[in-house]
C-alpha cells in the first residue's frame, strides 16, 4: 500500500476547522487536511471560514505586494 493513505488528520481538541467538502464545522477535525481550513479558534470562526477567505483573496488581488504590476512612480 502506498505511503500516505489512510492517515488520521491531525489537529487537537478545541481547534476549529471548516470541511470543504461535507460543508461542516467540526473540532478536532474529522477530515483530511485538503478538505478543511483551519484551525480557527472559535467555532463561529470556522463558520464563517468561506468568508474569511474570500475577503483575505480579495485583498490579495488588490495589493501590489502580490501583483506583477508596476508601481506607481516608477520601480521600487
Amino acid at each position: 500500500m502506498p505511503l500516505g493513505f489512510h492517515r488520521k488528520p491531525t489537529g487537537l481538541p478545541g481547534e476549529w476547522f471548516y470541511c470543504i467538502k461535507h460543508a461542516k464545522v467540526e473540532e478536532g477535525p474529522e477530515c483530511p487536511a485538503k478538505d478543511r481550513l483551519g484551525p480557527y479558534a472559535t467555532r463561529e470562526e470556522a463558520a464563517h471560514a468561506l468568508e474569511t477567505a474570500e475577503e483575505r483573496n480579495r485583498e490579495w488581488k488588490n495589493d501590489d505586494r502580490w501583483n506583477d504590476r508596476p508601481s506607481e512612480g516608477g520601480e521600487s
